[in-house]
This record gives structure tokens, C-alpha cells and sequence, in this order.
């Protein structure tokens, strides 16, 4: 049976949680100590191998409902903590020819409310109630109603 095949996305930005049919996936990052390493493995394997992808063996039955708008949300040290806006997900091979699924990732890491996760193998998919809420998105619509001299004070104490 062949696999699905998408087309990716055109924008590349990473867009707010979308609702309706939309699922996620959660991955562990193994070897990743924090955003920060993620960030600069990403940047790298970007800058000499593009596009950005992740390799896994098993193929979603649900790749329609990860391509409607879904995320790949990375468990770094034990916590949820990064989200990237999935493109496509396509067939390939692993090295002894077995099957295997490519992960086709957006750069842009969106960083959500943190989230303790005990360990799993593989992904696990994730229905949008349940995924943690962008950090970016909270702080810009609290920040927006605050006073601008206490957006500053806030932002100069790291808070912000």
C-alpha cells in the first residue's frame, strides 16, 4: 500500500493553534538538552541540508488531520517546551531499506507553558484541547493591555 503524499505548506510561518480537525503529534527530543541546542542542530542541519525534517519509522494514519494546521510539540528534558508548524509528511527509506516517514518541520520554534511528560517511544498524537498554549500568543495579549511603563519595568526584569 503507498503512503500518502502531501504538498507542504507556502507559508512559512508558524500560525497561532488552529481548531476544527487538527491534530498534533509529541515527540521526546533525545540527546537535546534544552531550546537552545534544538535551535542550533536545527539551524545547522537547515543551512547544509534543507528542507528541515525529522525521520521516524512509523507513517500517522492521521497525516490529513497533522497537515490541516498541526504542530510536532518536542518533550526536552522531561518537559513539553517547543512546538514547530508540521509541512508535509512523505515516504522514505531508512538506511536498510525499510520503510520510514519524514517529517517535513517549519524553522520557526514556538516556545508553549511548559509541561512535566514522562518518557514514551515513538510520537504520540496530541488532540489541540490538550496541547499547551503558546507562550508568545499569552504574553502578547496580557502585555498589550498592561501600561507601557510597566511593560518596560516587567521587560527589564526578564518577566516579559
Amino acid at each position: 500500500m503507498p503512503w500518502p503524499r502531501n504538498s507542504p505548506a507556502s507559508d512559512s510561518a508558524a500560525p497561532a493553534l488552529p481548531t476544527g480537525a487538527v491534530l498534533h503529534l509529541m515527540k521526546l527530543c533525545v540527546g537535546v538538552t534544552d531550546v537552545a541546542h534544538l535551535r542550533r542542530l536545527q539551524e545547522a542541519r537547515l543551512r547544509s541540508d534543507p528542507p528541515l525534517r525529522h525521520r521516524t519509522r512509523s507513517f500517522p494514519r492521521r497525516a490529513g488531520e497533522l497537515l490541516a494546521g498541526g504542530s510536532l510539540y518536542w518533550v526536552i528534558g522531561g518537559a513539553m517546551l517547543v512546538r514547530q508548524h508540521l509541512l508535509d509528511i512523505t515516504e522514505t527509506r531508512m538506511p536498510d531499506g525499510s520503510r520510514a516517514t519524514l517529517l517535513i518541520l517549519d524553522s520557526k520554534l514556538v516556545p508553549v507553558e511548559a509541561r512535566l511528560m514522562k518518557p514514551f517511544q515513538g510520537w504520540r498524537y496530541l488532540e489541540p484541547a490538550a496541547a499547551p498554549a503558546d507562550i508568545v500568543s499569552r504574553r502578547a495579549q496580557g502585555a498589550a493591555r498592561l501600561p507601557e511603563p510597566l511593560r518596560r519595568e516587567l521587560a527589564s526584569l526578564c518577566l516579559l
